[in-house]
């Protein structure tokens, strides 16, 4: 009887004993970490580079055939100017971006026309852009994207300084709806803060009307067609 109540204990404790080792080895759950909630807001400020290439503008002096010919064109002046932009993210990789900005160029003549100051302008160029941003390359996050712009060119003003005997006296230029298109990049230091690359073509070619010495009509079409290369800070809420 004594030696069944050793073999029974020997058994319990062995029973006990694998128990314990399930138990030990078990995995342990944990409840698992908040997700952090998804917002959509994202602002950049950038320095921007305003690069238009005027080739293939036209230029219509009536009454004088010499400055109506191709060898006649229009040069309008780089800029750098402060930009804040604002994008929304619809989803991790579609989002819509709007850039905000204005700028200051001087307008001459070039070929026939090459001395000749035409006069200066403000462009207000709000440009809205739908994007796909790329996610699988950990905190370098490039994107492309399309659109459209509307530029509105306001405080025109003519050069109305003489050059061989002309002096322009006038100017007004239409405002204009053109394509953009774009692509860049946002290196992201933390879950916060970044630092972005962009790159803008704008296809822009407003009309134009002006008046040489009060009394000369010109028309003709501006081929502003601006590159928009910037480089800044991204902040994401």
């Amino acid at each position: 009887m004594a030696s069944l109540l050793v073999l029974a204990a020997a058994f319990g404790g062995a029973a006990i004993s694998v128990r314990a080792a399930d138990l030990a080895s078990a995995s342990i759950y944990t409840k698992a970490p908040p997700v952090a909630p998804f917002n959509p807001w994202m602002v950049r400020l950038r320095v921007l580079g305003v690069l238009p290439d005027a080739r293939g503008s036209l230029v219509n002096v009536a009454g004088i055939p010499p400055l109506s010919s191709p060898n006649s064109g229009l040069s309008i002046s780089d800029q750098a100017i402060p930009e804040l932009d604002i994008t929304y993210f619809f989803t991790r990789n579609i989002a819509a971006e709007l850039i905000l900005g204005v700028t200051k160029h001087q307008i001459s003549g070039t070929g026939t026309l090459n001395g000749l100051e035409i006069g200066t302008a403000w462009l207000l160029p709000p440009t809205l852009t739908l994007q796909y941003h790329f996610t699988d390359f950990g905190a370098f996050k490039p994107y492309i994207g399309a659109g459209i712009n509307y530029t509105v060119f306001f405080n025109q003003s003519a050069a109305n300084t003489p050059f061989a005997g002309l002096a322009m006296t006038d100017l007004h230029i239409s405002n204009q709806v053109g394509a953009a298109v774009q692509f860049g990049f946002d290196y992201m230091l933390d879950s916060h803060w970044g630092l972005n690359v962009d790159v803008k073509k704008l296809w822009l070619r407003p009309d134009y009307s002006a008046t040489v010495n009060n009394a000369i009509p010109v028309t003709g079409r501006a081929n502003i067609d601006p590159w928009l290369v910037g480089g800044g800070i991204t902040y994401k809420y």
